[in-house]
């Protein structure tokens, strides 16, 4: 599928801007009335943080910069899409709406929409975007499709990549494009591009930046359920708030119950690693408990309570991404091979990173230590991502790495996990078989790895593959008491594995923690089952 740019003569930016739809003063439609956010007359300026299609219209994030010097999050409906980024003047005539002007910067933004310069971009570029609207053009008048002039659809999509990134492109194409999806193209020429067919290699590179930014945000998960402990029995709180706060801790699996199998799935699923995932395939958020849904109603329910004079930066990016999640998720397969190497892969565990107000029971640092917490759970998402990928040999690599906050008597212990399924690849298995018929085709590899801190043991990391229904595991204790005490427990372990039907190959237990550095993890073997 190919599209092209819209072939339009040079405008002036005033001009383009009434073209694309965008006045130089428009009117948005605030979602929530605010009588006196502005003072009559008063123009301030303000920043669009986040654009998201609904319905034929735009729901903007907006920040404005208020005349006292302080800063608040505003959100507004916008017949037109306008970039991540982009500046404008703001003034309110109403309590239900806000005139916006467009400052320079959008207009060159929107003056970018007539070619693409190849001296900047050559030939061959990547470029990724989001499809913001997507419109039938209507043919000349006394032509139709049945009189052989083929059905034209204009979309407006706005780049995520390159120096062009927050630009918007209006490409004409034959097929209308889903808005809201994200789109990989490469350059043809000027006014010219050729659409990406998505393949089944992970986008690592897209991945890989989105990991650093989250890895960047990200807070550990014990520092805000200590401040949901203490501030529980607040009873000044909003009884919305207190709920969320409620619903929150009275979710998390007690860690004699992870005992039970069915505890144990069911916390996997609700972990919030396959939230984006279910609400794509159609699933409602009622299903069942889920730490990352939890975690966005308490956002939810924090912002209306804290002063406009909050710095919102983290709970905006955490918002940022939880909405642009699912494309990511959607769009995760793509084009390996095109942007660059793949990098190296992800540690684990992801290491504690405590944010220094942990001991304060304020409503704004609630709100920065859940913002935290949803970019750690995301940090895991897309670690898992960026190690699933297919070996030279076809062999396939599947990685879900997630975080499951469990009760220990009066502590919350967050809990790390990793689990890899290896599948050899449709050509190995059909040679095998008609080298020897009667031999069963190779099982699936499993390989677990867990870390957790609990007292009095203290951090400790295990590592266990399954194959063929053998089971070798290796565990880590930082202390040489715990590790000591694990040793000598091992044998009650292994009975236990038997008597479950699992053949063990073997048990060891060892102080400190695995080796850390690159390996290649579709060749790694605790136990050679070919030695």
């Amino acid at each position: 599928m190919t599209g092209d740019i819209s072939s339009l003569p040079p405008l002036s930016p005033a001009a383009v801007l009434i073209k694309a739809g965008v006045a130089p003063s428009d009117v948005l439609k605030l979602l929530q009335p605010a009588a006196g956010l502005l003072a009559a007359g008063e123009i301030v300026t303000a920043e669009v943080v986040t654009t998201k299609p609904v319905d034929q219209a735009f729901q903007l994030l907006l920040r404005l910069n208020l005349v006292s010097g302080g800063q608040t999050l505003i959100q507004a409906i916008s017949p037109q899409p306008l970039p991540v980024g982009a500046n404008l003047l703001v003034s309110q005539p109403t309590p239900s709406s806000l005139a916006i002007t467009v400052q320079q910067s959008l207009s060159s933004a929107v003056a970018s929409l007539l070619t693409i310069d190849t001296k900047q971009l050559p030939v061959g570029t990547l470029l990724q975007g989001t499809v913001q609207s997507s419109q039938p053009l209507p043919l000349p008048q006394g032509q139709g499709q049945g009189q052989g002039q083929p059905a034209l659809f204009r979309n407006i999509i706005t780049l995520i990549n390159t120096v062009l990134a927050g630009t918007s492109l209006t490409v004409d194409s034959p097929q209308p494009l889903a808005v809201g999806s994200q789109l990989n193209a490469q350059i043809q020429g000027p006014q010219s591009l050729s659409f990406v067919q998505l393949s089944t290699h992970l986008d690592q590179v897209a991945v890989s930046q989105q990991l650093s930014t989250q890895q960047s945000r990200q807070g550990s998960l014990d520092g805000l359920f200590k401040m949901l402990q203490n501030i529980q029995q607040n009873q000044s709180l909003p009884p919305a708030l207190q709920e969320s706060i409620d619903t929150l801790l009275a979710d998390l699996p007690d860690i004699q119950q992870l005992s039970d199998p069915k505890v144990v799935a069911q916390a996997l699923s609700g972990s919030g690693v396959f939230l984006e995932a279910n609400l794509l395939g159609g699933q409602t958020v009622a299903a069942g408990p889920d730490l990352k849904a939890n975690l966005l109603r308490l956002i939810a329910q924090i912002l209306p309570n804290v002063p406009d004079n909050t710095d919102y930066d983290a709970a905006a990016a955490a918002n940022s991404m939880a909405r642009v999640m699912p494309s990511i998720i959607r769009n995760a397969l793509g084009t390996l091979g095109l942007v660059g190497a793949r990098p190296h892969l992800s540690g684990f565990p992801i290491p504690s990173r405590h944010l220094g107000a942990e001991n304060a029971e304020d409503l704004e640092t609630l709100l920065k230590l859940t913002a935290a917490a949803i970019s750690r759970l995301q940090s895991h998402q897309l670690s898992g991502l960026e190690q699933t990928r297919t070996s030279a040999d076809g062999s396939l690599l599947t990685t879900w790495q997630l975080e499951i906050p469990m009760r220990n008597m009066q502590d919350i212990v967050p809990l790390q996990v990793k689990v890899q399924r290896e599948e050899t690849s449709d050509q190995d298995e059909s040679a095998e078989k008609s080298d020897n018929p009667n031999k069963p085709a190779k099982e699936k590899l499993w390989r677990v790895e867990l870390a957790f801190n609990l007292e009095p043991l203290g951090p400790l990391q295990v590592q266990a593959q399954l194959v063929r229904g053998s089971l070798s595991s290796q565990l880590w204790a930082e202390r040489s008491q715990s590790a000591e005490l694990i040793g000598r427990e091992l044998g009650y372990l292994r009975e236990r594995l038997v008597a479950s039907g699992i053949t063990v190959s073997e048990l060891a237990c060892h102080r400190g923690t695995p080796p850390q550095g690159q390996r290649t993890a579709l060749e790694q073997r605790w136990i050679d089952e070919k030695a």
